[in-house]
């Protein structure tokens, strides 16, 4: 790494609210790391931003030396995107502040946020914005790409609720995007990731949710194999839409409700999520244990915020990690047999298999609505997430992963994925799949105009359009 001439870092940090770190200080090797322990780069300097206006004066600083710029939202970027190496990181995760306006039912969230801060904002007027299933995940990464959690099947994804966004631009302007204006980037920040400059607010709309909700969890055992996944697939489809609901592979956690004996075990698990009283919740759950009985089940209420932290053990800080992701039409009996043929061959305890019903509120949105990347045809999203403790494994279980991946292929609707579940970086092919020709070519036009030289370029990456 050459070292940045000192002259200019210290006529940076002169009108710089936030702080800056250079390999050599303090606080460096902390700041520099993400969620993903796999991911060990060294930018050759680090802001940490406290308004847009240091943010702005990084993104001047990067173009002006050379830098290429990764920005750092939560940090929770399977592919590690916030970090790069030689380059800038324009940290973020000092801007978490969240305000509430409920009597207008909006909430405004700094960039650097994390789900856990706005949930517990929100909880406390008993509301909420659709956000992912693991609460240290960033607001910002997640709802840029689309946003997929419990909520979605009742108030859809959380770019779809996206009122406006503040956003530093690749020249340095502050231009504020919603419906009434910046009304083509509004469009393309909602699942076209963060091609086109750094958010350093959002605002969202909030739904009553809560503060306890409905929370049942069927579990059944490796050797169930696809009699539980074809039992599963029967009990979300029977389902009414609005219902949260996921599907797991996973191995049995040691929690209290699970039996001592089944600590760990590897299985199936069917979350169900209701949102009215605890009786209705009661009424859905009968067929569920009655087609095919359980190794064991949980049922209770749970406070929302607590439903959002519940996988969070799946996903600790500085786990080393690798995912791949694709979209079923249908959960069919050949993509089952496929799932109860690999999934026992994970090595790791800690690999998880999220499979997400895509349907409800996310399929009333109109496929052009938002940028988000596929069709809202109702789907089932398969995510293959290994984790491992140590460099080894993970390799075992990424091998393990391509290889479950291909084999679900032939079952897949087309070649693309959701764009967060996306790890491999410089996948160009799969990320324009991922969105389709139309919306790609729109999205390009957009990146053309506030990103022409595609500075932000560590992403899901949409090449700028080039004008005849």
């Amino acid at each position: 790494m050459v070292p940045l001439p000192s002259t200019a870092v210290d006529a940076l940090r002169k009108p710089f609210g936030g702080t800056l770190l250079l390999p050599d200080d303090a606080g460096y090797d902390a700041a520099r790391r993400l969620w993903n322990g796999d991911i060990d780069r060294r930018p050759a300097l680090i802001t940490q931003c406290q308004s847009g206006d240091d943010v702005a004066a990084a993104i001047a600083f990067a173009r002006a030396h050379g830098l290429e710029i990764a920005v750092r939202g939560g940090g929770h970027s399977f592919a590690g995107h916030g970090v790069g190496d030689d380059g800038i990181m324009i940290d973020l995760s000092a801007m978490r502040a969240v305000t509430v306006d409920a009597a207008e039912r909006r909430v405004r969230c700094g960039g650097g946020a994390t789900w856990a801060d706005l949930d517990a904002a929100t909880q406390e007027h008993g509301l909420a914005v659709p956000g992912g299933v693991i609460s240290h995940t960033g607001v910002a990464g997640l709802s840029l790409g689309g946003g997929v959690g419990w909520l979605s099947p009742r108030h859809g994804l959380s770019c779809d609720n996206l009122v406006s966004a503040r956003v530093v631009t690749a020249d340095g302007d502050t231009v504020d995007a919603s419906a009434l204006q910046h009304t083509d980037l509004h469009w393309a920040l909602r699942g076209g990731g963060g091609n086109f400059g750094v958010v350093t607010e959002f605002e969202f709309a909030l739904h009553p949710v809560g503060p306890l909700v409905n929370l049942a969890l069927f579990f059944w055992s490796i050797e169930a194999g696809a009699d539980a996944l074809r039992h599963m697939r029967a009990s979300v489809d029977a389902l009414p839409a609005t219902v949260g609901a996921q599907v797991v592979g996973l191995n049995a956690p040691p929690a209290p409700f699970v039996p001592p004996e089944l600590h760990f075990a590897p299985g199936y698990l069917l979350a169900v999520v209701g949102w009215d009283s605890p009786e209705e919740h009661a009424a859905l759950l009968e067929p569920i244990r009655s087609g095919l009985t359980p190794t064991f089940e949980f049922v209770t209420p749970i406070p929302y915020t607590m439903l959002q932290q519940m996988l969070d053990d799946s996903a600790p800080w500085g786990i080393l990690a690798y995912e791949k992701a694709c979209y079923l039409d249908d959960l069919t009996d050949d993509a089952i047999a496929v799932i109860a043929d690999y999934l026992p061959r994970k090595a790791s305890p800690m690999t998880i298999m999220p499979v997400f019903p895509m349907r409800g509120a996310f399929s009333e949105v109109a496929d052009d609505a938002t940028a988000f990347g596929g069709s809202r045809a109702s789907k089932w999203l398969v995510n293959i997430a290994a984790s491992a403790p140590d460099a080894d494994l993970l390799a075992t279980e990424r091998a393990w992963v391509r290889s479950f991946w291909e084999a679900l292929q032939p079952f897949a609707s087309g070649s693309g994925s959701y764009v967060n579940f996306i790890a491999d970086t410089g996948d160009e092919e799969r990320v324009r799949a991922s969105y389709g020709a139309t919306k790609y070519d729109r999205l390009a036009r957009v990146k053309a105009q506030y990103d022409p030289d595609n500075i932000f370029h560590k992403n899901a990456n949409i090449k700028p359009a080039v004008s005849a």
